[in-house]
């Protein structure tokens, strides 16, 4: 299905520090590697406190999607993040993650002057993409949409459903 991309094809692969996985939704352009991309989608799996890689020109935005507590230090700052509600950052400052239990989070990082905005409640159908919350219309809870690449039935049929939108 054209602008979906399915929970279930996602591949976790593990961080360099062993702290958790992360599985790459999208990345464009298609094939740049972390210090060329523009945009980048991805879910991680948190199972350990640590430290977060710096992207340097990259602005992000997590959200705890799922499990336990994280708390992200930036700058001497303590920031505790709440379930499903964004938090952005700069990439290049450095950061560390302090975790409870394990916990699934949603990351989006663009490269300035890129912005994102990441909302959590009834799906946009405005918004460029949106992580599914719960299954609806025959996707599954954590499938992506491509909001302009699904056809306008899928659209009508996803619209207000609970869901991660994000704004380019």
């Amino acid at each position: 299905m054209s602008g979906v991309y399915p929970a279930s094809a996602r591949v976790f692969r593990p961080w360099k520090n062993g702290g958790g996985t992360t599985a790459e939704i999208l990345c464009w352009p298609e094939g740049a590697g972390f210090d060329d991309f523009t945009l980048r989608l991805s879910t991680a799996r948190v199972e350990a406190s640590g430290p977060f890689s710096e992207f340097p020109g990259v602005d992000r935005v997590l959200t705890v999607i799922e499990g336990g507590r994280m708390v992200l230090r930036l700058g001497g700052q303590a920031h505790a993040l709440a379930p499903l509600e964004p938090f952005a950052f700069a990439g290049d400052v450095a950061c560390a993650a302090e975790v409870d239990a394990p916990l699934l989070d949603f990351n989006v990082m663009v490269r300035r002057p890129l912005r994102a905005r990441v909302g959590a409640g009834p799906l946009d159908p405005a918004a460029r993409f949106a992580l599914l919350l719960a299954p609806v219309a025959g996707l599954d809870r954590l499938d992506l949409l491509e909001m302009a690449q699904v056809d306008a039935g899928l659209r009508a049929a996803v619209t207000g459903a609970p869901a991660l939108s994000v704004w380019l």
